[in-house]
């Protein structure tokens, strides 16, 4: 006690010239603990990492129109809250989205179920905020692991585990709930999951400031919290986040790069699975899984271990850059590994997937990292709410247009500029290097360092 009474005297000298300390603020007691525990907050960052990871396939038209409404009110009411609740309407729309006995029903659940994800914007506003600054690395890349681990072995779940009566008749009977809903089962793992996962939620602690910020009591020798983080953005507390030049830029790249993403996805698969003559690797849905299993864990790895070093020496922007140039190195080598085979083919695609899923989490982390940077606490969840809304607008396009690129490209095989797939990598890249020249002036507005 006397330890904690001395700890707490230490912080409280140390706000009489920088912020203010409320017992009853759960934001107050959050910085407290990062003034006295030096170390990264891993049991936190476990429980937003599953919650991230079970929102990873949610209905991007949905989840767009709703992203601001959810982290506007993170912002007004705390993100405990608002992560909480979405995790429960996830639970009740994917169990009924399995259920579904018509089209338009699953379509409508599937639509509310984006609608009502809406934890993005304040899972990564409480992955900054949860951490001193020395960790809000490693845990934005907690976050962003999970998202693209979710959109790589989502569908291999979904496929291993819909229509089991067919595929597994052994188990599941004709007359089971299972033959009658043929997608129910993985629907019902996830919504295990995320039941899990909201369960974990409930030792979460707040990091919202819920006090007023005073400068009188601080006699007039010091400013508030709030003041500081304005300070250091560039922001004013009145300022409409739609004229934050550079939160609107840093969306604008991240969304550029998520349309590349989106559409590699989809081509990927696409590509993987068509024979030899079409330019393709000739393998089986089972050897896609597997090589997204490799990447899968590879890039999970790569983020928890070595990113955060990474971001470090470089920085965020510089580390987007590189990767955004290393990507298009990776790309470009990918028609000369369709004419492989065997072992070498095996070894050069595992290689190759799992370098391109890094590079691309990597500049999206990046991203998340100066999106964060340009937006005071009170502005994060909604700042974070319209970086989801956007992304998942232009996530809308990208398997489509990805899908129509590869249809093109399948009827060029013996053209003679950009034959096949190589029409396919060129558009890729193209759209990478629109998004890396889209990395510095004038189209990215860096926020002022603070004064």
């Amino acid at each position: 006690m006397a330890d904690e009474n001395s700890n707490r005297e230490g912080l409280l000298s140390k706000t009489e010239k920088d912020i203010l300390y409320y017992e009853d603020c759960p934001g107050c007691r959050i910085d407290h603990r990062k003034e006295t525990n030096l170390g990264a907050p891993y049991k936190e960052l476990v429980y937003i990492w599953i919650v991230a990871l079970c929102a990873g396939s949610a209905y991007m038209l949905g989840r767009g129109l709703t992203a601001v409404l959810w982290g506007a009110l993170a912002d007004r009411y705390g993100r405990k809250p608002i992560i909480l609740f979405c995790c429960t309407t996830m639970i009740i729309f994917t169990t009924l989205f399995g259920l579904s006995t018509n089209f338009w029903m699953a379509v409508s659940m599937r639509l509310l179920l984006g609608a009502f994800s809406g934890i993005f914007g304040p899972v990564q506003a409480y992955a900054t905020e949860v951490c001193r600054k020395e960790h809000q690395t490693l845990a934005l890349s907690f976050t962003s692991s999970a998202w693209a681990i979710g959109m790589i072995i989502g569908p291999a779940i979904g496929g291993f585990l819909a229509q089991p009566a067919e595929k597994y008749p052994n188990v599941f009977t004709k007359d089971s709930l299972f033959a009658r809903f043929p997608y129910f089962l993985p629907c019902l793992c996830i919504s295990v999951w995320t039941t899990a996962a909201t369960i974990a939620c409930l030792w979460l602690p707040e990091t919202l400031h819920k006090h007023k910020a005073i400068n009188e009591e601080s006699h007039g020798t010091g400013i508030t919290e709030k003041t500081q983080e304005n300070n250091e953005t560039g922001s004013t507390e009145s300022e409409s986040l739609y004229r934050n030049r550079p939160l609107m830029s840093c969306i604008i790249v991240y969304c550029v790069f998520s349309l590349h993403n989106m559409a590699y996805g989809e081509i990927f698969s696409l590509w993987a699975v068509s024979p030899k003559k079409f330019g393709g690797l000739n393998y089986t849905t089972d050897n896609v899984g597997e090589v997204l299993s490799v990447t899968g864990l590879g890039l999970f790895l790569f983020q928890l271990a070595l990113f955060p070093k990474l971001e470090r020496i470089l920085g965020p922007l510089m580390v987007a850059r590189v990767c955004a140039a290393l990507s298009i190195v990776v790309l470009g080598s990918y028609p000369f590994i369709a004419k492989l085979s065997g072992a070498s083919l095996s070894l050069l695609i595992n290689i190759a997937s799992l370098l391109k899923s890094i590079l691309s989490t990597s500049i999206f982390t990046g991203f998340v990292i100066l999106q964060n940077t340009t937006v005071s606490q009170h502005q994060r969840g909604a700042a974070n709410g319209i970086s989801s809304t956007a992304m998942s607008l232009f996530k809308v396009f990208g398997p489509a247009g990805g899908g129509a690129i590869f249809s093109l490209a399948q009827k060029r095989m013996n053209a003679s500029f950009l034959p096949g797939t190589d029409l396919v990598f060129f558009i890729l890249n193209l759209i990478l290097v629109i998004g890396l020249i889209m990395t510095f002036k004038p189209f990215l507005v860096l926020p002022r360092r603070p004064r």
